[in-house]
């Protein structure tokens, strides 16, 4: 007599036998959904700043994430990556552009503690050449040449929230 399986099932475990035994893997980070939550483009500078076009135009750029947790003990987030870009040159402001870009994550065997870097460091990290695309595209669009932003250091912005989070806690204390 031969035992038969499921696939990826040992011959002697049945479909719930085995499963406290087994250790849980590496954190994942399922990405469910990726979406435009709000995109904003004004063009007031367009023709009054194309004279001073031999000036590159100073570029302001905002940065901002935001977690929101879903349904409890699912694992699933929405994470918004917010940027924003205003452009101008000497006073006269040339564009501005607003873009909320959204995605739905799961993740998979984290720790409680490795949740947030992970929400805040990484799920952007994967979200932001998206939406890097769409404010190049939509600015080329407008008129002007394409916004490239450069590759952001979410590391950074982690820890100076951290940072900024502790001092703050501290002043309250």
């Amino acid at each position: 007599m031969t035992d038969t399986a499921a696939p990826g099932q040992a011959p002697d475990q049945g479909p719930n036998q085995g499963q406290a035994q087994t250790t849980a893997g590496p954190p994942l980070i399922r990405v469910l959904a990726q979406y435009v939550k709000d995109l904003s483009f004004e063009n007031p500078g367009l023709f009054a700043t194309q004279a001073q076009s031999g000036e590159a135009p100073e570029i302001e750029l905002g940065i901002d994430v935001r977690v929101e947790p879903g349904p409890p003990d699912q694992g699933i987030f929405s994470v918004e990556l917010k940027l924003s870009a205003r452009a101008r040159r000497k006073e006269a402001v040339v564009f501005i552009v607003e873009l909320v870009y959204g995605g739905v994550v799961q993740l998979q065997d984290a720790r409680r503690e490795d949740a947030e870097p992970m929400l805040l460091i990484e799920c952007p990290r994967l979200l932001f050449p998206f939406a890097r695309r769409i404010i190049a595209d939509i600015t080329r669009e407008g008129g002007h040449p394409p916004l490239m932003i450069d590759p952001i250091d979410f590391v950074g912005l982690y820890r100076q929230q951290r940072q900024r989070a502790e001092a703050e806690a501290a002043a309250k204390a």
